[in-house]
């Protein structure tokens, strides 16, 4: 008789390591980018798994300014096996901003903006 153990799912900061260890290595081997699938990447590291959403989160928590979805599920949380991000690699400093912090900017200034021709036209 067979025990059938069920192997443990990687958690989301498993696959921001592994994330960062790719994108590490296309930087070094000179690569300008590299572009993930959300499906590929964990069938990759949990091959017959079901576990999208912790590798989707990372992907995205992985994105910095410059990175673009080259596919982006229509969804609000992004959680889809189509999820495509191209990963800019040439430039890994810390100091990038994330893609959420340059999101987050933009509509900020939008706000300020709307509220500007509002004030105008009063």
């Amino acid at each position: 008789m067979h025990s059938l153990m069920e192997k443990e799912k990687w958690t989301q900061d498993q696959y921001v390591q592994y994330l960062q260890k790719k994108k590490q290595e296309a930087h070094d081997a000179l690569n300008l980018y590299i572009v993930v699938n959300a499906k590929d990447l964990q069938d990759e590291c949990e091959p017959g798994t079901k576990n999208l959403s912790s590798a989707c989160k990372a992907m995205l928590q992985q994105m910095l300014e410059g990175d673009y979805y080259e596919v982006e599920p229509k969804i609000h949380s992004k959680v889809a096996g189509k999820l495509t991000i191209r990963y800019y690699v040439d430039n890994l400093d810390p100091s990038r901003r994330t893609y959420a912090e340059v999101q987050e900017e933009a509509a900020l200034a939008a706000k300020e903006a709307e509220a500007a021709k509002k004030e105008q036209k009063a």
